[in-house]
């Protein structure tokens, strides 16, 4: 309460890191529900989509693999940014869709108008 009214106060710290093992974190905190379905793009996503498919019933986990520079910016195991690696290890074993750009996507950007 300030001057006798509700207020709403933010503190200065953090509340969690939107990536890796804080995604599931994030998701919890603003759905409150294990989702069903699941797509990442990057190692940073692996947890996400770990909790996602190892709940029960029916789950799908799905990487979008940037793997087109021609395209769009690729980026695989070695990138310095959006690594993707450990998912492509894992994602066979988890059951997890790898979706190719370069293989999968005819279209990749609309036309421009």
């Amino acid at each position: 309460m300030r001057d006798g009214g509700p207020v709403i106060v933010r503190l200065p710290e953090i509340d969690f890191i939107d990536d890796k093992a804080g995604k599931p974190v994030g998701i919890h905190k603003f759905i409150g529900r294990r989702p069903i379905a699941a797509f990442g793009n990057s190692d940073g996503d692996v947890e996400m989509l770990e909790w996602t498919t190892t709940g029960p019933g029916p789950r799908l986990g799905v990487l979008v693999h940037h793997d087109d520079a021609g395209r769009e910016f690729a980026y695989d195991r070695t990138s310095p940014f959006g690594k993707l690696d450990r998912g492509l290890d894992e994602a066979r074993t988890r059951g997890w869709v790898v979706v190719s750009i370069g293989n999968d996507w005819r279209t990749v950007y609309a036309p421009a108008r």
